[in-house]
């Protein structure tokens, strides 16, 4: 169904990072000072939640924080993006989730998460959050693998398609994951799952291809970074690459998350998926040029804008 204001349920992760910016790492037994540090909302499933609202969509959240202040920080943010929140609960016995991110000059980054209270969501959250109508789910894998196929079990008995968010790798059977619509992994996950590398476009065919076999789905999307997206479409049996857009990098966190978003919004607003896959590039490049996870998160009004400035209709 298409829709200028999409019903997307996230079910996914919630952390609070801890943003580092250096020069560089240290080596094994080294100290390097660095120049800033801040707390930053994060978590795979909660920054697509809120690249979602902002681009658009009507969106809910199914979570678990722990009973500590970082979870009461993470809550009160989910309600000033106007995120239904009320299935995010807060767990007795673990901690909020917890990343570090070191940022080096240019954008790079690594991440070490803690996945915490993100690891005890239950079932019946996922459950009872299908009592409401949806228009997709977006699912990504830094929670319990059996809360991902219950996800995909419920969505696939109501016919609400799935895109899932392939990271981080995971010791799983996509085949169990019936019902997915888009599977959307990054360059190492393509690798890990389909055994194929995708450095260039035969390449990231086969790949895709492959991972089609696998999971059943009906559409893969590659995110290759500056070099974009790669489709492939099962019934016609083919994919095509659609070019990124050129910026200057500040911090790659989450750039993954806002494409995620980016292509699930606009594809449950247009019916294309390749118009989709552009918005959801430029989507992604415009989070790269700030910092930190969801504060980097662009506006529909930015990405549009932005798309027009290089002649491309939103």
């Amino acid at each position: 169904m298409v829709s200028d204001k999409p019903r997307i349920l996230v079910v996914g992760s919630i952390n609070m990072d801890l943003v580092l910016e250096m020069q560089r790492l240290p080596d094994a037994g080294e100290s390097v000072l660095g120049s800033r540090y801040g707390y930053v909302p994060g978590g795979k499933g909660a920054n697509q939640a809120v690249a979602a609202a902002r681009l658009g969509a009507e969106v809910t959240f199914v979570g678990r924080v722990g009973r500590d202040a970082h979870g009461d920080t993470l809550r009160e943010h989910l309600a000033r993006e106007a995120i239904h929140a009320e299935l995010l609960a807060a767990d007795e016995q673990a901690q909020t989730g917890f990343a570090a991110i070191p940022v080096e000059p240019g954008g790079q980054n690594r991440i070490i998460v803690y996945a915490g209270a993100n690891l005890t969501i239950r079932a019946e959250d996922v459950r009872k959050a299908f009592e409401r109508p949806f228009d997709a789910l977006v699912v990504n894998l830094e929670i319990s693998p059996d809360i991902v196929e219950e996800g995909c079990r419920e969505a696939g008995r109501r016919g609400v398609p799935v895109f899932l968010d392939a990271g981080p790798v995971r010791e799983m059977d996509l085949r169990r994951l019936g019902g997915l619509h888009v599977l959307s992994p990054n360059e190492t996950e393509t690798r890990a799952y389909s055994g194929l590398p995708c450095g260039n476009d035969e390449e990231a065919a086969l790949a895709s291809r492959r991972l089609a076999e696998i999971t059943g789905c009906r559409q893969v999307v590659l995110k290759l970074g500056e070099r974009g997206c790669f489709l492939y479409e099962s019934s016609a049996g083919r994919g095509e690459r659609v070019p990124g857009f050129q910026v200057q990098a500040v911090d790659t966190t989450a750039a993954g998350d806002a494409f995620t978003a980016g292509l699930s919004t606009q594809y449950l607003r247009t019916g294309d998926l390749r118009r989709a896959a552009r918005y959801a590039n430029a989507a992604g490049a415009l989070a790269v040029t700030r910092l930190g996870a969801q504060p980097s998160m662009p506006r529909r009004g930015e990405v549009e804008a932005f798309l027009r400035e290089r002649g491309v209709e939103p």
